[in-house]
């Protein structure tokens, strides 16, 4: 199957992100705190710059840690200056629910990539767009799989999203918080220019249209072959 939308990454392993790299299947690359935590991140910047250095040529989205407007620019233009296709990851709110429109309008403005982020709602879209400046490259990041998480079908959102970013040139629309291989589709088919994936779902890309009966015999085989490892029997009597 053909897709036009861009698959980034999404971790802070930089040993994973050198393994999805050489796979050839992702175009860029996102992180977070979250993720940093995960992965054991004691030095940020240390991490941040061998990164860029390590994909010079591939966008990736760094995340400002302040929840400070004017510290939050200090940090967003250390990260930028990081590298060319640095993307600055802006919250769209703050934990207080303040926005940070006024911080994202200046970023955009001083001709900083920013991705905002952490967004779930159309007004929030709608507020991102109109924070950025159309002469700066910008991603606006739709946590799709959250809003899943919440029982709530993500495709109407995506697909509004979608016409609200693209209503401005340099917009591009992030599917975030991928759940399934089938997310790389849905986000093709709503309109998304790009998808985050993490690698343990990027693994899962060899199955990408296979025979759905062959899943089913290899879905056996697994079965069969773990029985074996486990030793396991059920005792039966005649």
């Amino acid at each position: 199957m053909q897709l036009n939308v861009k698959v980034y990454s999404d971790g802070a392993e930089l040993s994973a992100m050198k393994q999805v790299a050489a796979q050839g299947v992702v175009e860029g690359f996102t992180t977070n705190p979250s993720l940093m935590k995960a992965a054991g991140i004691t030095d940020y910047l240390a991490f941040a710059k061998e990164a860029v250095a390590t994909f010079p040529d591939q966008s990736i989205s760094f995340e400002v840690f302040s929840n400070q407007p004017d510290q939050m620019l200090k940090e967003a233009q250390v990260l930028a200056k990081l590298g060319q296709h640095v993307a600055v990851k802006v919250p769209i709110i703050r934990a207080t629910g303040d926005d940070n429109t006024a911080v994202i309008t200046k970023l955009s403005q001083a001709g900083v990539q920013v991705n905002v982020t952490a967004i779930t709602t159309l007004d929030q879209v709608k507020q991102a767009v109109a924070a950025l400046d159309e002469k700066t490259g910008s991603i606006v990041s739709v946590f799709a799989g959250r809003v899943a998480d919440t029982g709530v079908d993500p495709l109407p959102l995506m697909r509004a999203a979608a016409k609200v970013c693209h209503t401005k040139a340099g917009v591009e629309l992030l599917w975030a918080s991928t759940r399934e291989v089938f997310n790389i589709v849905q986000a093709d088919q709503t309109g998304c220019d790009i998808i985050t994936v993490p690698p343990k779902i990027l693994g899962k890309l060899p199955k990408f249209g296979k025979d759905a009966f062959q899943v089913s015999v290899d879905t056996v085989k697994t079965f069969d072959a773990d029985i074996a490892e486990l030793g396991f029997t059920i005792p039966t009597t005649d």
